[in-house]
């Protein structure tokens, strides 16, 4: 790697965050300012500066699916040998076994099914379910409250759990008492555990802290007492902390995380180096000033073109608004040329329901985040129980996999590309294993993934987005449609607390700064409810978001009637024979809107990448990134609108009048060109 290469393309404060010396260092790291890309380069740069040995850095994350990414990143960079990256309980796994296997001990099995433990080890009585219990009693271990503390504890909190305060403290003993009974441990008790073997033998600390001797904590924010406590004792008495995060994205609290560990770094750490990155370059200027209503301190400057103007939008009823949503998802697709470049966001899972629904029966392809994912197809779970063996050598067995995988010809059907795509999320969750377990074994593997959190892994079909404020974190799309934007919802109905109220307008902020270019708020005059339609007021939280639309000037010169799309939506459904089931629906509806998307999908995908090439061309001429030049919501709307003019090419989202100048005759001549040259 070279060091100066590393450094190249960063802003002043990137570059500050980059190079810091010594420790510990924290950067405030705004939505969209390239928090990732920070660390990723830091920890490049300290090996390629010969300050960093590679084997002796841990990058502790809170996904698997964000340690694979940034491995990915610094593979891309260069960096051949690995960093260990995982996230808190993972890593606490691996050590946790490897001291077991030393000891000769029998590791304990991973509790998976704890609601149903919990419900057999303690008698919670009639109506109460055991995963509100359970959630509460994470929250309380999270923040490192014993059950003697609990009562109090939960009253200060402003907290209240489904049973007395009293019942819950007992159930909290019994719950442990019954797990060592039965030799068990859930995810907290992996930290609890690593923390006590670090606490009472100093001779495997030090051995601990000699082998990561260099640590970095992404979203910072998101950290709990207990992961604190662990983190303490990972780093000892060492000053080499590297921390990134965002109190504006602090949004789980509800979970006993605490974000005061971020903002009070300085004060707890003499001569920290405090960083700010200040600059966004996800979302347009008209996406950040909304934002910013929404916002603690100074807004984000923005580095992207010009975009539309949010809108705000009210129906008179909840399944208006979803019909809605469909046609402005239909709208954006003429233009966005992919499905998945779109997202509907909602405050509760619930209000999906109604959502998915009718976007299945106005034929747009829509898919959970949060579903079961590629592990839980046939042959990956065939392929696991193969890998997780007991002796079976896990990382030539992976090998085998992958190079089975490159002499493979190319997949030629839906299905084989789907079964590839699949095997190669788990080969780079083996790869992510091997990375952070000096001594693998199928068993090892197996408690691994155990830990795998359900957003860790995604399919790549192209099709609508649709999650939760929480799902969307660490996510973005170039339209993002914001539903539900009610009082009960948005803020939710049992925040309380100055503290509560807080987060869930946080929560909002978090949702807004996932659109690049567009974003579309709505909210619904009635919702049903078990089959009787309430009446619902406005969110008070959009009151900041809907003045600075205002603000933002008229609306742009394109409007659509979208009363009348509604109604046509209403009446095509109305109109069409039901289908015997839902699957039926999905196939019987696709393919009228599906041709319907593109005059010529070939000829626009030809289009598409030369452009693509044209950019890259640029982009190498002038040193900048391929983003700098054109983004790809640019590109795919040049390449449907094939302009001909300077004009009509002025009308594209994301050709300003400098772009227009700079590269106008460029995407003319090349649009326009005859077939064989374009």
């Amino acid at each position: 790697m070279d060091a100066d290469q590393l450094v190249a393309g960063l802003n002043e404060a990137q570059l500050a965050a980059v190079t810091a010396t010594g420790g510990p260092v924290v950067v405030m790291a705004g939505a969209g300012s390239g928090k990732t890309r920070v660390l990723t380069r830091r920890i490049a740069w300290r090996i390629a500066t010969d300050d960093t040995d590679p084997t002796r850095v841990l990058a502790l994350t809170f996904t698997r699916k964000a340690a694979g990414e940034l491995r990915h990143r610094l593979r891309t960079l260069g960096l051949r040998d690995e960093v260990a990256a995982g996230t808190f309980h993972g890593i606490a796994l691996v050590q946790l076994r490897r001291r077991w296997a030393d000891r000769n001990t029998t590791p304990p099995a991973i509790l998976d099914r704890r609601s149903r433990f919990l419900a057999r080890a303690a008698s919670l009585g009639r109506g109460v379910r055991a995963s509100d219990v359970l959630a509460e009693i994470d929250w309380a271990r999270a923040r490192l409250i014993t059950p003697e503390q609990y009562s109090m504890a939960a009253a200060e909190a402003g907290r209240t759990p489904p049973i007395t305060a009293d019942q819950l403290a007992d159930v909290m003993v019994r719950f442990a008492q019954e797990k060592r009974r039965r030799r068990m441990v859930d995810f907290d008790d992996l930290l609890e555990l690593a923390i006590r073997d670090l606490q009472s033998d100093p001779g495997y600390a030090e051995a601990v802290r000699w082998r990561y001797r260099h640590l970095c904590v992404d979203e910072f924010q998101d950290v709990n007492p207990l992961q604190y406590e662990l983190l303490s004792h990972w780093r000892g008495d060492r000053p080499d902390l590297f921390v990134v995060g965002d109190t504006n994205q602090a949004i789980y609290g509800w979970n006993g995380a605490e974000p005061d560990l971020l903002a009070t770094f300085a004060r707890r750490e003499p001569g920290a180096t405090v960083i700010t990155l200040a600059d966004n370059y996800r979302s347009s200027p008209q996406v950040l000033e909304l934002a910013a209503t929404l916002s603690d301190g100074p807004g984000l400057v923005a580095h992207r073109p010009d975009g539309p103007r949010p809108s705000v939008t009210a129906y008179p009823d909840d399944k208006a608004e979803a019909v809605g949503v469909a046609e402005r998802i239909r709208e954006a697709r003429r233009v966005a040329g992919s499905w998945s470049d779109q997202a509907v966001l909602v405050r509760t899972n619930a209000q999906l329901l109604l959502i998915e629904q009718t976007l299945n029966d106005l034929g747009v392809p829509a898919r959970h985040r949060a579903g079961a994912g590629p592990l839980a197809s046939p042959e990956v779970a065939s392929l696991i129980g193969q890998l997780t063996s007991p002796g079976v050598d896990v990382a030539d067995a992976a090998a085998e996999l992958s190079a089975e995988a490159t002499m493979e010809d190319a997949p030629t059907s839906g299905p084989e590309v789907e079964r590839r795509a699949n095997r190669a999320a788990l080969l780079r969750l083996v790869n992510d294993y091997l990375a952070v377990d000096p001594a693998p074994s199928g068993p090892g593997l197996a408690a691994w993934l155990s830990t795998l959190d359900g957003n860790d892994v995604a399919d790549n079909a192209d099709a609508v987005e649709l999650t939760t404020f929480h799902g969307a974190k660490g996510l973005e799309w170039p339209v993002v449609h914001v539903a539900g934007l009610e009082d009960g919802f948005v803020p939710i109905a049992y925040a309380e607390t100055g503290g509560q109220k807080a987060e869930e307008r946080r929560l909002f902020y978090v949702a807004v700064t996932r659109a690049e270019q567009e974003l579309h708020l709505s909210w619904a005059a009635a919702r049903t409810f078990t089959n009787r339609p309430v009446g619902r007021e406005v969110s008070p939280l959009l009151a900041g978001p809907a003045a600075a639309i205002s603000r933002l000037g008229v609306a742009p010169a394109h409007r659509v009637d979208w009363r009348a799309k509604i109604a046509a939506s209403r009446q095509r459904l109305a109109d069409a024979p039901p289908p015997s089931s839902a699957r039926g629906r999905r196939r019987a509806a696709q393919p009228a809107f599906a041709s319907a998307a593109a005059d010529d999908p070939a000829a626009e995908q030809r289009a598409y990448q030369a452009l693509r090439q044209w950019r890259q061309r640029r982009a190498r001429a002038s040193d900048v990134p391929v983003h700098v030049v054109l983004s790809d919501r640019t590109l795919r709307s040049l390449a449907r609108a094939r302009p001909t003019n300077r004009a009509a090419l002025a009308a594209i989202d994301g050709i300003g009048p400098s772009k227009l100048s700079r590269y106008g005759d460029d995407l003319i001549n090349l649009l326009n060109a005859p077939a064989e040259h374009a």
